[in-house]
C-alpha cells in the first residue's frame, strides 16, 4: 500500500458513497475537501473532517471547476443526478458534471482522477429500456469514454445496485464480475483503497460484495491486470 498523503477533492461531496468516503480517507490521515452547492451541507460535512467549497456542478464551467481543485492531489467524482425522473439531471449532472471535472483536473494540474459510475453501463440497452434508466445509463456509459480517453491517470470503479446496509468489508471486484449489491460503505472503502494502491491507473472494475477483504481484492484486481497484459 502506498503512504502518500493525498489531498482529495470529491465532487458530490454531500452524497451517500461520499459522506462514507470522507470518513474512510480520513481515517487514512488523507485530507478531504468536500465540493457542494449548498451551504447548508457544511456543518456536516466538516463535522466529518472535510473541508468544504461551495461549486454548483450543474451552472459553473471549468474555471470554477479547477478553482475548486486548487491544493488538491486527487479528484474522486461521485456525483449524481439522483433517483428522480429528472432526465436532463442525469446529463448535466452524471454526464457534464464528469467532463467539467475532467477538464478542471487538467486545468489544475491534477493528473489522479477516480470515477464512480455503475456496473453494465456499456451493455447494450433492451428496446423497452424506459427514458430515464436510459438517459442514466448514456451518462455514465459517454462519461466513462471521456475519462479513459483522457490524458489523467484514471480509475473506474462501476458498483452494482447500492444498498444502504453495514459495511462487509468484502468484495469482488474486476473487470468481468457480474451484477450484484454492494453497501455504499464498501463503495467508499474500495475508492479509498484504490486511491492508496499502485497500479489502479488506467483500470476499470466492477464492484459488489463478495468474500474477498477489500485491500486483498483491490491487489488481486492489480495482479489479475498485469497478468492478462
Amino acid at each position: 500500500m502506498s503512504t502518500a498523503q493525498h489531498r482529495v477533492a470529491i465532487v458530490g461531496g454531500h452524497g451517500q458513497v461520499a459522506r462514507q468516503l470522507i470518513h474512510v480517507l480520513r481515517r487514512a490521515d488523507h485530507d478531504v475537501v468536500a465540493l457542494v452547492r449548498r451551504e447548508e451541507h457544511r456543518a456536516d460535512l466538516e463535522s466529518r473532517g472535510a473541508q468544504v467549497r461551495l461549486l454548483d456542478i450543474e451552472r459553473e464551467g471549468v474555471d470554477a471547476f479547477a478553482a475548486a481543485f486548487e491544493g488538491c492531489s486527487a479528484v474522486v467524482f461521485a456525483a449524481g443526478g439522483g433517483p428522480d425522473g429528472n432526465i436532463e439531471r442525469k446529463r448535466t449532472v452524471d454526464l457534464e458534471g464528469s467532463l467539467k471535472s475532467i477538464a478542471g483536473a487538467e486545468r489544475a494540474g491534477i493528473d489522479r482522477f477516480v470515477q464512480v459510475s455503475a456496473i453494465g453501463v456499456d451493455d447494450p440497452l433492451p428496446d423497452d429500456t424506459g427514458d430515464v434508466w436510459r438517459a442514466y445509463v448514456e451518462a455514465k456509459r459517454d462519461a466513462d469514454a471521456a475519462l479513459r480517453d483522457s490524458g489523467l491517470a484514471w480509475t473506474i470503479v462501476r458498483p452494482g445496485r447500492l444498498t444502504d446496509d453495514p459495511a462487509t468489508g468484502t468484495v469482488s471486484l474486476g473487470p468481468d464480475v457480474a451484477r450484484g449489491d454492494v453497501t455504499r460503505a464498501d463503495v467508499a472503502a474500495v475508492l479509498a483503497a484504490v486511491l492508496d494502491t499502485p497500479g489502479t491507473v488506467r483500470k476499470q472494475w466492477n464492484l459488489v460484495n463478495g468474500d474477498v477483504p477489500v485491500d486483498q481484492a483491490v491487489k488481486q484486481a492489480v495482479e489479475q491486470a498485469v497478468r492478462a497484459g
